[in-house]
């Protein structure tokens, strides 16, 4: 059932199996598998996250390259909500551990809003995060290229930058070490500060023997026409020709609603998790990329269905087995 503020009360007294915090590939995974196994299951999704940014899903099986990561949330909700899940969109602000129970306060809306408190057995942290891009005074014209021609993760997009003319957008100097990674795709690398740091006298020579290019002066805007790039104007009137792009600047991570508990192993940003995502807390798991390890939507995928299978064998564990109460009562009379 999809809530909002209109019918968020029916919901005040009810305790959910597992909140489900994000409506990504991972969050929409475990949902559905929660929903399957018929537990009661809410998905709350803020909206515009990582993976609605993604214009084409070109490494995923089973769809078209040019399947948008919009679409797959689509497809996923609707999945959810058939097998049963509830969706709210709102934003979750703060999860308290009650003992068995977890309070999720939300906040719906953004004009007049109002901050319900849900409550659950289980929370399953998907919201992600988001990766930061260069920050011009038109930021549609970054639009216009991100995700498209002007990539934020290698692992996914490598391929379609192969023997290009590339830049790499650093948010800092360790964030440069990627050129040197990107270098298997292709070598024709110009390196952009964006203005933002300073450069050292190693990195600079390390970028030489190379032969990358490194330019200092800020973006004032890229080039190109319907997504394609085709160079990188600076302020100071450089234009610094390139196809193709790499925003390695770092990512805004989702977390701060568990920063209050107390039990979270944490690597940097990341959640501590085992083989079934669980964290260091029994009953809070991590998945996508708030979870250490590899960011991709395959993987994602694959850790809410342990995530949520790992909740069903707890909750079904500790419950009483059902009977067949009628054959219970015939297959266990006396023989006459």
């Amino acid at each position: 059932m999809k809530l909002s503020s209109k019918n968020i009360n029916d919901r005040a007294d009810y305790v959910y199996d597992a909140i489900v915090v994000g409506g990504g590939a991972g969050g929409l995974s475990a949902a559905i598998y929660l929903a399957r196994y018929g537990l009661k299951t809410l998905i709350v999704e803020k909206g515009k996250g990582r993976s609605f940014w993604m214009q084409e899903l070109r490494n995923y099986v089973g769809v078209q390259a040019t399947t948008p990561g919009r679409d797959i949330q689509k497809t996923g909700m609707d999945q959810a909500l058939e097998w049963g899940a509830d969706y709210l969109r709102g934003y979750v602000e703060e999860v308290i551990d009650e003992g068995d129970t977890f309070a999720v306060k939300v906040k719906v809306g953004k004009n007049d809003s109002i901050h319900p408190v849900l409550h659950s057995k289980y929370v399953i942290a998907a919201s992600g995060i988001i990766d930061n891009l260069p920050q011009l005074d038109d930021m549609q014209n970054v639009f216009d290229y991100a995700g498209y021609t002007l990539h934020v993760c290698m692992i996914c997009d490598g391929y379609d930058m192969w023997d290009q003319k590339a830049v790499l957008i650093a948010g800092n100097e360790g964030k440069m070490e990627a050129a040197f990674v990107l270098n298997w795709f292709t070598p024709y690398i110009s390196v952009l500060t964006n203005g933002e740091f300073e450069v050292s006298d190693q990195m600079r020579h390390k970028l030489a023997e190379h032969g990358y290019p490194l330019y200092e002066a800020k973006i004032k805007r890229f080039l190109g026409e319907d997504h394609e790039l085709s160079g990188v104007e600076l302020e100071d009137g450089t234009v610094v020709e390139a196809t193709t792009g790499l925003v390695n600047m770092g990512s805004q991570y989702h977390n701060d609603y568990l920063k209050g508990i107390a039990d979270l192993e944490w690597d940097g940003e990341n959640l501590v998790t085992d083989e079934w995502r669980q964290t260091t807390h029994p009953r809070i798991f991590a998945v996508g990329d708030l979870k250490k390890g590899l960011n991709q939507v395959s993987v994602a995928v694959a850790d809410g269905t342990m995530a949520a299978t790992k909740i069903w064998r707890t909750i079904r564990r500790a419950a009483p087995p059902r009977k067949w109460e009628e054959k219970v009562a015939e297959l266990t009379a006396p023989i006459a």
